[in-house]
């Protein structure tokens, strides 16, 4: 079963990551040698890398591969960075950037899920993964500033406290909007957030980060 999976994960990089402009090496190299099928609900593994989002609790999903990593490709994450992941879920995407970072600060608001991501992460020695529960919209400002700022799933607007925690030349990724969204790349430069569009993406939606619905007449 694990060299299934291997062949799986190799076939994902192959012909979901390669064909769809995932040029980074390094970003191909991280996503293959995490294995996300013990990220998943066990009823889930043998369908763990289908270019599908998979709900691995509620609210939560492993975003599909290529989305994934043409998200992270953006995001440039040089392993000198501290990351921040908000909504990690069960830690997939934070084990995936702790391959590439220096570290990872991962949030969920869950404390099951904070619970989950950590003794996952701690099985397959993701040392430089730190999982806290915090409110999803105030990030985590005692270990900030951070070079890299991922956020798991779409939003209807990022919350100024995840853009104050943005290092001077930091990014922020995340898909923008639904139906479809898109991904979308924010920069800080001399201490404003420049904003851009990358690809066209539908992805499930972050409810924390969804605006509150209003009266239309």
């Amino acid at each position: 079963m694990t060299e299934n999976f291997e062949a799986a994960r190799r076939n994902m990089v192959l012909t979901q990551l390669r064909p769809n402009n995932v040029t980074s090496d390094s970003v191909a190299d991280a996503m293959d040698t995490v294995p996300r099928e013990i990220f998943v609900p066990e009823n889930l593994q043998g369908v763990a890398y289908m270019d599908e989002d998979l709900e691995v609790a509620a609210g939560r999903y492993l975003i599909e591969p290529r989305v994934f990593a043409r998200v992270l490709q953006a995001a440039a994450v040089k392993d000198t960075d501290v990351v921040l992941d908000v909504a990690c879920g069960t830690g997939y995407t934070s084990a995936v950037l702790g391959r590439l970072a220096q570290a990872v600060v991962a949030v969920e608001s869950d404390e099951a899920l904070v619970e989950k991501a950590s003794e996952i992460l701690t099985s397959i020695e993701a040392d430089n993964v730190a999982v806290i529960q915090a409110d999803l919209t105030a990030g985590n400002e005692k270990q900030g500033p951070y070079n890299v700022i991922h956020i798991n799933g779409a939003v209807d607007e990022v919350p100024e406290a995840l853009f104050a925690q943005l290092q001077e030349g930091g990014r922020l990724v995340c898909v923008m909007g639904h139906n479809p969204g898109v991904a979308t790349l924010y920069v800080k430069e001399n201490g404003t957030v420049f904003k851009k569009a990358l690809f066209d993406a539908i992805v499930p939606e972050l409810n924390e980060m969804k605006k509150a619905a209003g009266f239309s007449f």
